[in-house]
């Protein structure tokens, strides 16, 4: 397994406030995500909530004929498994590793007593909620209203916001069963892409040389998305006050490995 990464890079573990964040702490797995690695399946009860840091996973629908469409990507800005949070056995979509990467997994059980529990999770889950419904409804439109050019604009600039770097791996293959469509027809608009030179394209990787004439390129869908998830999770959760209680706390490690800049500040103010 490689390194393990700070469990706070994911937006909605950053945005729990301190307490929750101790409740949790403890639980939390660090998984290794592997492209094609499935995490769960409709109609099957999923074991855990999956917050990834590094890792890209699709939301996809299937149909009788076996044809798949994108519904939402999920990355550092959420969790895959909002369906247990609602008090559902089961999902209609499923849940696939695009991008690999590292995330981290809480269990069943220690989910729902946490969105039971506290008014503050719950808050922090529900925003997140509506921006990934906005995600949903946002792709509809696309799927039905923008050309597949501008909707692998969109692809590519949702999973750029969700990893490090601007190469991301994956197959034209998986991108054409994303998107619902033929891969020639996924090549075709690539080539397009790549002699503008917005991209370079080879072998499963693609290198994105030009985010801005990508944006440019693109419909508005990815701009609606983003807005929404900024304004609902921001990217620095607001600064919150120092706990007295919380230094005398046996079980609060201030010079834990995931120890985030707050934590410092508190270790600070507990030194004193």
């Amino acid at each position: 397994m490689t390194h393990a990464e700070e469990p706070r890079s994911n937006r909605l573990l950053a945005a729990l406030t301190g307490a929750d964040w101790q409740r949790w702490r403890p639980h939390l797995e660090c998984a290794d995500l592997q492209p094609g690695q499935v995490l769960h399946e409709p109609g099957r009860p999923p074991r855990h909530a999956y917050f990834p840091t590094s890792a890209v996973v699709s939301l996809s629908c299937t149909v009788k004929s076996g044809a798949s469409t994108e519904i939402a990507v999920v990355g550092k800005e959420g969790v895959v498994g909002v369906s247990l949070f609602l008090g559902a056995e089961t999902t209609t979509s499923r849940g696939l590793v695009l991008i690999a990467g590292q995330g981290f997994r809480i269990g069943v059980q220690t989910i729902k007593d946490e969105f039971d529990r506290s008014d503050s999770v719950r808050r922090v889950v529900l925003r997140y909620i509506q921006a990934l419904a906005t995600q949903i409804a946002q792709t509809a439109v696309c799927n039905r209203h923008h050309s597949i050019e501008q909707q692998l604009c969109g692809f590519l600039l949702h999973s750029l916001d969700r990893m490090r770097g601007s190469e991301i791996v994956v197959t034209q293959e998986l991108i054409a069963s994303m998107l619902g469509v033929r891969r020639e027809t996924v090549t075709e608009a690539a080539g397009r892409l790549q002699a503008a030179g917005l991209i370079h394209y080879a072998r499963g990787h693609i290198a994105v040389l030009d985010r801005v004439g990508l944006e440019r390129r693109s419909c508005e869908c990815h701009a609606v998305v983003k807005k929404e998830y900024d304004r609902l999770l921001p990217q620095e959760p607001a600064a919150r006050p120092i706990d007295p209680d919380r230094c005398e706390s046996p079980a609060w490690d201030p010079m834990g490995p995931c120890r985030t800049l707050q934590q410092h500040e508190i270790a600070a103010t507990c030194e004193t």
